[in-house]
């Protein structure tokens, strides 16, 4: 995979939506996805509680967090895990490339991991001669065709069963071409188990870590994700900082909330919970495991009261599965690792309103990520708040390059507009004025592409003023 380039999000989305296989695989896997979220949460009281009670949990662990994460520490390092801190993503690629080394290993063998791809680990890893092989099978498939995930928790979904059999035929030797899911899945099989018995190190990613035990939780259907973990001498665990909970209690309502949102599951195949490196005695498991806590902007996020709800997410990706954008662009056309309403709101803060901000101009503000995210991340409002930023340099402005689409026009159009709805002479001269040449204006530069999209407005001839003003109403 390679590092992330200068993206062109209105070119990306023309082109998305000129490709009739992508918006009808998007559909046919979100309609699915919808549906098995709705099945599994039938009572809709008892998921409003249980959200209630995933956004009390991570709001309790944001509020601590510093003291949190020492816990965390303090408790893994007792457990024999080594603990490392990377205050951005530089310097995590630099850690996990040390531990590679003092093993000599030349391949890692991988869990899904989104932190990772924050990191742009792999393309990193390739360029110091070192093979980073995803083994998630979505990420398997994706990384034989040399693109990024479109989806936080399926990473091929843009893809259908025809277009991964000609990718295996294509990048796998001595592969024939078949359909059949079945064996589709043993030829990634064979091709994985291989790696898997013969990597020093195993890297995956962390769903929670929990403080008072220090323990890392993972879960997955596959079993690769336990592969990666227990089968390598080294294990090394990378972890954005806000994935860290207080308790062993909170975990059951939150993944219930996880996999029921991600995969409409009760439960996921296997839940691995992590501990400690291999004991005396045992028969499994790595000599070493590692832990690299990211910051990457996070603590800047967790300073500002509002923005910081964007670290409740939990990642499961359901904002993405009811988006109304998302589901006919794919994520590939949002130009980032994190793509969808969640994309929208983290991706800016993280890297700036220069470089990510026009992420935040995807929606329709319907609503509908806030209704169904598990722990009511409230990212219309947020993305609100990040084109307010966009514009305005107030005091109130935290997220970096705050202003950058400020400019004379528009401010002194929309300062118009503020006199023209406070002051009754102007208002009255523009209904009219309206009312007179609306209708005449020519649909040339900025009207014509706003009018390609959308029915031009029918103004009156005369205002609701003058109407009942004539029909001997009372104006007050």
């Amino acid at each position: 995979m390679e590092a992330e380039k200068t993206f062109d999000f209105e070119n990306n989305i023309e082109k998305a939506l000129r490709d009739d296989r992508l918006r009808k695989n998007l559909r046919n896997a979100m309609d699915i996805l919808v549906e098995k979220r709705r099945s599994v949460f039938p009572d809709r009281e008892h998921l409003e509680r249980l959200r209630a009670a995933g956004n009390a949990i991570k709001r309790r662990a944001l509020k601590q967090l510093p003291c949190l994460l020492e816990q965390l520490e303090a408790n893994c390092t007792k457990n024999g895990i080594q603990v490392h801190w990377a205050e951005d993503t530089a310097e995590a690629n630099g850690i996990v490339l040390d531990i590679l080394r003092r093993h000599d290993a030349k391949e890692v063998v991988k869990g899904k991991s989104m932190v990772s791809e924050e990191m742009h680990l792999n393309h990193f890893l390739q360029t110091h001669g070192i093979d980073a092989l995803e083994t998630d099978l979505g990420e398997f498939i994706i990384q034989l065709n040399h693109e990024t995930p479109s989806h936080i928790i399926v990473p091929a979904i843009h893809k259908n069963r025809d277009e991964v059999a000609a990718i295996f035929q294509e990048k796998i030797p001595d592969t024939p071409y078949t359909e059949n899911v079945e064996e589709l899945t043993a030829i990634a099989r064979r091709v994985l188990r291989e790696r898997f018995a013969r990597a020093k190190v195993g890297l995956s990613g962390v769903n929670f870590a929990i403080a008072e035990t220090g323990t890392l939780l993972l879960v997955e259907n596959e079993g690769n994700g336990r592969m990666c973990t227990t089968v390598p001498e080294v294990h090394v665990a990378v972890m954005g900082l806000e994935k860290v909970l207080e308790k062993l209690s909170d975990v059951p309502p939150l993944l219930r909330l996880l996999t029921g949102s991600a995969t409409g599951q009760l439960i996921t195949t296997y839940v691995n919970m992590i501990t400690s490196p291999r004991r005396q005695g045992e028969k499994d498991g790595p000599r070493e495991v590692h832990l690299i806590l990211l910051d990457n902007g996070r603590s800047h996020i967790l300073s500002d009261p509002e923005f910081r709800q964007t670290l409740l997410c939990i990642r499961c990706g359901t904002c993405l599965n009811h988006c109304p954008v998302y589901v006919r662009i794919g994520g590939h056309a949002y130009g980032h690792v994190y793509p969808g309403p969640i994309g929208k709101i983290l991706t800016p803060q993280m890297e700036g309103l220069r470089r990510a901000g026009v992420l935040a101009t995807a929606s329709s503000l319907c609503g509908a990520c806030a209704e169904v995210c598990p722990v009511q991340i409230p990212i219309p409002a947020l993305i609100r708040r990040l084109r307010r930023e966009s514009y305005d340099t107030g005091d109130g402005a935290t997220v970096a390059d705050a202003g950058y689409r400020s400019n004379l026009a528009e401010t002194l159009i929309w300062k118009g507009w503020e006199l023209a709805n406070t002051v009754p002479a102007l208002n009255r001269l523009g209904t009219r004025l309206a009312g007179a040449v609306g209708d005449k204006m020519p649909n040339r530069g900025p009207l014509k592409a706003w009018t390609r999209v959308r029915t031009a407005p029918k103004f009156a001839a005369k205002s609701l003023h003058d109407r009942v003003g004539k029909e001997g109403v009372k104006n007050e």
